[in-house]
């Protein structure tokens, strides 16, 4: 059942998308869009050709997370306000961080069981979001430099601004799933 939710919520996104790419043919918004359709379709190709699926949560909060960078903050100008693209990043730094949790909890042996350091897991946590807005600043430096665009319009502090929410967002997560580890542990 989750398969064909995360199938209907993908084509939904890429078709909502590609009606916009055409609609702003040839524009920045466009380009946006055109992003959009390749970032909605990601959770569909993880799943069919690596058979990595994602809990529903993550899935939805993904989809929320484009829509409001990609639709709201670029398209409708939101990343304007100055206060979205930090909000935006904070957001991104805790669903970063899930996905950290969901692919622990696929891929670590399950006999490690309450033999996993609490410590291990808020480190690989935050690590994993961290390191996520690491790559994107990479991304938004690659595009600045090589297509002349304006992804860190504000520099430096931008960039700082923005991995500092990131990893708040991660941080958060981070401090949740090794209290929880914790107490499995004990309980166990």
């Amino acid at each position: 059942m989750n398969r064909i939710i995360v199938m209907l919520i993908s084509l939904l996104y890429t078709v909502f998308m590609g009606i916009l790419a055409f609609n702003f043919h040839g524009s920045f918004k466009s380009m946006v869009a055109i992003g959009g359709i390749a970032c909605g379709a990601i959770p569909l190709l993880l799943a069919v050709f690596l058979k990595l699926e994602f809990n529903l949560p993550i899935i939805i909060s993904y989809f929320i997370f484009l829509l409001g960078s990609q639709y709201f903050g670029s398209i409708l100008g939101w990343y304007g306000l100055g206060w979205w693209d930090t909000f935006m990043h904070f957001v991104s730094g805790a669903i970063l961080a899930f996905a950290a949790i969901a692919l622990y909890e696929r891929l670590i042996h399950r006999a490690a069981g309450s033999s996993v350091s609490p410590w291990f897991v808020f480190l690989y946590t935050l690590s994993f979001a961290a390191l996520g807005g690491v790559l994107w600043e990479i991304y938004e430096f690659s595009s600045d430099q090589l297509f002349g665009m304006t992804l860190q319009g504000g520099g430096n502090t931008d960039t700082m601004t923005d991995l500092i929410a990131d990893t708040i967002g991660g941080l958060a997560i981070a401090l949740w799933a090794g209290i929880r580890t914790r107490i499995k542990n004990h309980a166990s």
